[in-house]
């Protein structure tokens, strides 16, 4: 059998049929008992309940005890044991391609968290394979044993090609065909030229257009709360760039949904903590807030799913019921899903998940089909995973990058001021730090790095296009020895390097090359740990737990180099839509001035 979302019939074929069961003229196929049920409706837990399921939807919500082995001899019955029965949940905002895998992979990570939903924005594949790369994206999700939808990417490049040079061009025109042509495009990805927005820059408000004049939801992406009435005044409804208290309320205030990014605590992801506060201090109702994951890697997929995203939400202050409706109604009801997912009742898909007191998901039923059982993934899944959607070969040639580069700038032999990138934890926002180097008042360039904790950082483009090199110094990355290297590069998606010496760093270049894409580790002349990544240059070909063990071992690796920024931080240093600072292939770049710098400056 397939197992994918069109297994489950749409609701106006079987509508006779559910109501025959509910009524007691037929059997269900599936009757699930003995458990409390979390009604997202009420925000209430009833204990003693079952749910009768038929065609993968649920029929009725009953009374444990009800069915009767008799009503139906070929019914399925399935004992809860006292737990907690819950809708599945539902991420309103994430990137497949940061998993580093492909949608078919990624349902293995999402199904055994208790996830059976997802909006995804296809940017990056967007930004390296254009309109092609996003359909092929959506064949692969199609095939997937998950519910996927497409928030269709809005912001490819994410700047003028002035700024950054990209593999993709979404126009207004190419992006309300992928409206036109796919259903499951439900609504405008994240818009992440919010300056652009609120300037009125005539290619970001056509492209706002096709979506408003479609009905569609409009994705947002604000930083500073002078850009949020602009934002909301263009179409804009929703965020996940909620990243504290105060910007959570006047999004809220101007009619905005959050979503609420909870990440694990090391990576610049975890905002949740401070935003949410917008309800727990300032008493905003939370009927428009939901929770995300955003961007989750291979290995934190399986550790930090939306499910822990939902307990970090009680942990604190949000009620267990309200919370687990911020990670699976709201986000439907955000969507108009919620006749179809978001809750446990009548007419919804029998997306299901089994809890223990402590909200960990047990048990995973898809569409009435039993995936995942006692936290292991059960063989109806294990045959749904091993039929992945097989990328074409144009997706596999895609790193495409000029010979004989310099990877290191020229340094000047007399006083400079340097246009310095500093980070900083948790690593979204870079500052803009001016340092005075001066090689020729006694100090070699080695002491100078050393004493201001400099390295090299240089993005290569890698669409074959114009073969630019940018060089620029990074602070406080910590690096002290090697280079890594990055073919992840947000959101153009060019080669980010960082090093120490020009040996290192052309030995990262050339790893990434011949991996077709990926992430590496150099320390000693070597190369250390890789993560091969040759679809696109953004995702590996492998099964997710196969992804997870290498990505574990890279973050060992990076850990150990001394870099402080985690990698999917570093991936974000030429994303020039975040303040104050960035490197691109076209050089060091202000935000929200969008001024292009010198690296050195004379004296």
């Amino acid at each position: 059998m397939t197992l994918t979302r069109f297994s489950v019939p749409p609701l106006q074929t079987v509508t006779r049929s559910l109501a025959a069961v509910a009524m007691g003229r037929e059997a269900p196929d599936l009757v699930i008992t003995g458990g409390r049920l979390l009604s997202t409706y009420t925000e209430r837990i009833h204990p003693g309940r079952e749910v009768w399921i038929k065609s993968g939807r649920i029929a009725a919500v009953k009374p444990a005890g009800t069915f009767q082995r008799a009503q139906g001899k070929r019914t399925r019955v399935y004992d809860a044991r006292g737990g907690i029965l819950a809708p599945g949940l539902v991420d309103p905002h994430i990137h497949i391609e940061s998993s580093m895998m492909t949608a078919c992979a990624y349902a293995e990570g999402a199904l055994l968290n208790g996830t059976t939903t997802i909006f995804c924005d296809s940017h990056e594949i967007g930004n390296v394979c254009d309109a092609a790369g996003i359909e092929w994206m959506l064949r692969d999700a199609r095939q997937a044993p998950l519910n996927i939808f497409l928030t269709v990417p809005s912001t490819v490049p994410a700047t003028s090609p002035y700024f950054e040079t990209a593999g993709g061009d979404l126009t207004p025109a190419k992006i309300g065909r992928l409206f036109d042509k796919w259903p499951e495009a439900v609504a405008l990805g994240e818009k992440m030229d919010f300056v652009q927005v609120a300037l009125g820059d005539k290619r970001s408000h056509a492209i706002l257009a096709e979506a408003i004049r479609r009905g569609r939801p409009v994705c947002g992406h604000i930083y500073g709360r002078e850009f949020v009435a602009a934002g909301a005044a263009s179409g804009i409804n929703d965020t996940h760039e909620s990243i504290d208290r105060d910007i959570a309320d006047d999004f809220l205030e101007n009619g905005l949904w959050i979503f609420l990014r909870g990440g694990p605590p090391t990576t610049p992801w975890h905002s949740l903590p401070l935003a949410i506060k917008t309800v727990t201090e300032l008493g905003a109702n939370p009927k428009r807030v939901c929770v995300c994951t955003d961007d989750r890697d291979a290995d934190d997929l399986f550790l930090f799913g939306l499910d822990w995203v939902v307990r970090e939400a009680v942990k604190h202050g949000i009620s267990t019921t309200g919370a687990w409706s911020m990670g699976s109604l709201h986000p439907a009801t955000r969507y108009a899903k919620d006749g179809d997912i978001g809750g446990l009742a009548p007419a919804r898909r029998a997306d299901l998940v089994l809890l223990n007191d402590d909200l960990v998901p047990q048990n995973t039923w898809y569409g009435g089909e039993l995936v995942v059982e006692d936290r292991q993934i059960t063989p109806v899944l294990a045959k749904a995973l091993s039929k992945r959607y097989r990328y074409p070969k144009a997706a596999y040639q895609t790193i495409k990058v000029a010979p004989n580069l310099t990877l290191t700038p020229a340094l000047p032999a007399g006083p400079v001021t340097a246009n310095v990138i500093r980070t900083a934890l948790p690593g979204i926002i870079l500052f803009h730090d001016k340092i005075t180097l001066d090689p020729a008042a006694g100090s070699t360039w080695a002491d100078l790095f050393v004493q201001h904790g400099l390295c090299f950082v240089t993005v290569v483009e890698r669409h074959g296009k114009n073969g630019n090199v940018a060089h620029g110094l990074l602070k406080d990355f910590n690096l002290r020895e090697g280079a890594v290297g990055s073919s992840v590069g947000h959101d153009a998606h060019n080669i980010i390097l960082a090093g120490t010496n020009e040996a290192d760093l052309q030995l990262a270049l050339k790893t990434i090359k011949a991996m077709r894409g990926g992430v590496c580790v150099i320390r000693g002349g070597k190369v250390v740990a890789k993560v091969a990544l040759p679809i696109a240059g953004l995702l590996s070909d492998k099964r997710a737990t196969a992804v997870a063990k290498e990505s574990t071992a890279l973050k060992a690796a990076w850990t150990a180099a001394g870099c402080t920024l985690p990698y999917m931080g570093f991936n974000l240093i030429p994303l020039s839509v975040i303040p104050e600072v960035r490197i691109t292939d076209r050089g060091l770049v202000t935000v929200p001035g969008m001024q292009i710098l010198p690296l050195f400056e004379p004296r």
